[in-house]
């Protein structure tokens, strides 16, 4: 017996389209999954939709059930939320979470669907993917303490990263971005907010996620001496300069990559990528995190609404899908 999905493919620059699949029914110690909600990440997904992924990084980022290769066509994506409607009794008719490219409908391991708990709406698990490489991010920091802390870009990892080095931290926070309007998100999440040319210095602890050059020298000058600069952007294949030639050396700053595809070294020896996604699910608890999610888009919508969501300089945070 069969079934039919339907799946979002980015088939060449900028464009996009939705195909049928057929499914097999589940195997043993699989479950098929109906897709409710999903998002898209914009970072990762405007490289790949406009073929910029370097061919140095095909392999390293395929995405965990990603079909096709690079450039294209590719079934990319990594935030889908759904109900288990065939497999094992223990997950059946559970809402979960998993690493799956768009679509309305899919087979996977067990072990691959995270639950999500009872107290978590389903909309606001789209946010785990985001939240897991944040956390990663904060464990990267160290342990600290630093008490001014300043995070550069405030799409939507760099403000969960912030939320994070408050709520675990207990941190002093400010995100800074070029768009005043972030300052509303900022504030809701109790953090506080600067444009770039009103940035904090010395700062104990940057974390950089804006994908520019100008971004990256605000992060840089806003370390305090021999403080670490925490780099959580992917730039695909565009040049980056980085103003190294001032202060950097006599500072002794550190300019140092984090990066979610391993976990951070701090927490290797105990911790499992499930268990880090698992707990980074459990963080979403926090009903203040809805500001970051947009309102949705049908999944049949997707093709023609892309180009506006994905564009460089749009102001959209979470794009939420809802799908039939």
């Amino acid at each position: 017996m069969t079934d039919t999905a339907r799946a979002l493919w980015y088939i060449g620059a900028r464009e996009a389209q939705i195909r049928e699949e057929n499914l097999e029914l589940p195997t043993t110690g699989s479950v098929r999954i109906r897709a409710t909600h999903g998002a898209i990440s914009r970072g990762t997904e405007s490289l790949v939709a406009e073929g910029r992924v370097p061919p140095s990084e095909f392999e390293r980022m395929r995405a965990p059930f990603m079909a096709g290769r690079f450039p294209f066509p590719v079934k990319y994506g990594y935030a889908t939320v759904g109900t288990v409607e065939l497999g094992p009794s223990p997950l059946l008719g559970r809402t979960v979470f998993a690493l799956h490219p768009h679509q309305t409908a899919f087979n996977l391991p067990s072990d691959a669907a995270v639950a999500v708990p009872a107290g978590i709406p389903a909309h606001r698990a789209i946010l785990a993917a985001n939240m897991e490489t944040a956390l990663n991010a904060v464990w990267d920091a160290g342990p600290g303490p630093f008490e001014q802390v300043a995070v550069v870009g405030a799409g939507v990892v760099g403000t969960l990263t912030g939320f994070l080095c408050r709520e675990l931290m207990s941190a002093d926070v400010t995100l800074v971005d070029i768009n005043p309007a972030r300052a509303s998100v900022a504030m809701a999440l109790g953090l506080r907010f600067a444009t770039p040319d009103a940035a904090l210095t010395d700062c104990s602890l940057v974390f950089h996620a804006s994908a520019s050059s100008d971004g990256l020298a605000t992060a840089l000058a806003a370390a305090a001496d021999e403080a670490t600069v925490l780099e959580l952007s992917w730039y695909g294949n565009t040049p980056v300069s980085v103003l190294l030639g001032g202060a950097f050396h006599s500072r002794r700053l550190k300019l140092v990559a984090s990066q979610v595809g391993r976990v951070a070294p701090s927490h290797r020896p105990t911790w499992t990528h499930r268990r880090r996604l698992e707990h980074a699910i459990g963080l979403l608890a926090d009903d203040r995190l809805d500001i970051v999610i947009e309102s949705p888009v049908l999944f049949e919508e997707l093709p023609a609404r892309l180009p506006a969501i994905l564009k460089n300089g749009s102001s959209i945070l979470c794009q939420r899908i809802d799908y039939p």
